[in-house]
């Protein structure tokens, strides 16, 4: 899971984690550095690696965590890197809230049925995805999500296609 250093959105960070983990799935938080990563709401969360440390053959998964922080990856060529490394090797991408940005300028959700926060809606279909505004949608391996309330049926949905 992606979080962003500061103002990740502390529900699709926990929530989601929750739930991967409660259906026997190991979860490693990565940022753009490892010191201690805090929330919108105030909760922390300490990084286990760098993004700059992600091997992707590693994992079954990434997820991008939503929150005003995560805008820093919008157009960081890392996290286009491993989400492109990712959707290459047939692996599970999620993104919640504003991340699914990052996954678009990526170009990875060209044709594909996304969901996100409504603020994103018109960069989704700039860059060519079908967005829905369902609260989850899953298209593929790709899985996006609209926000804090729908972070729980997204970790579920993540979980059942692992």
């Amino acid at each position: 899971m992606i979080i962003a250093p500061r103002n990740f959105r502390d529900e699709e960070l926990f929530y989601t984690k929750e739930e991967l983990e409660s259906s026997g799935n190991s979860v490693t938080i990565a940022s753009t550095t490892t010191d201690k990563a805090t929330g919108m709401l105030g909760r922390a969360a300490k990084p286990d690696i760098t993004i700059n440390d992600i091997n992707i053959d590693d994992y079954d998964a990434v997820v991008f965590v939503g929150g005003v922080g995560s805008s820093i990856y919008f157009n960081n060529q890392k996290a286009h890197e491993i989400a492109r490394d990712a959707y290459d090797k047939g692996k599970v991408i999620g993104a919640i809230c504003i991340a699914p940005s990052t996954l678009a300028n990526a170009g990875l959700l060209k044709g594909k049925k996304v969901t996100s926060y409504p603020s994103e809606e018109r960069n989704l279909r700039s860059k060519g995805a079908v967005y829905t505004g369902n609260s989850v949608e899953k298209d593929g391996n790709i899985i996006t999500a609209d926000g804090p309330s729908s972070a729980r049926n997204f970790g579920r949905m993540i979980a059942n296609s692992l």
